[in-house]
């Protein structure tokens, strides 16, 4: 048996994952650049003071959308330390 609008939601859900995976397929690519930037640059991977403004700003930005903070926050660290890693393989490669 159908349910109409329960394929409704997940069809929504589907559309938000995949803009999910396009935004994060862009946001690499530019944090790509920034690490070859960063290499080039002499410059160190991490940038933890800028890490600290991003989280606090997503953790603000998660309490006005009604998102649980902690969770958004757990969310960006991964990002982030994912960016790092890939910045940590660009500069060891120089």
């Amino acid at each position: 048996m159908a349910d109409e609008v329960l394929d409704g939601y997940r069809q929504s859900i589907d559309n938000i994952d995949a803009a999910l995976v396009f935004l994060l397929a862009e946001r690499f690519k530019v944090t790509q650049a920034v690490g070859r930037h960063k290499a080039a640059a002499g410059l160190p991977p991490a940038d933890p003071a800028r890490e600290a403004r991003q989280i606090e700003r997503l953790r603000d930005l998660a309490r006005t959308a009604a998102l649980d903070p902690d969770f958004s926050e757990k969310f960006l660290r991964f990002v982030i330390d994912e960016v790092i890693r890939h910045h940590e393989r660009v500069r060891d490669a120089d």
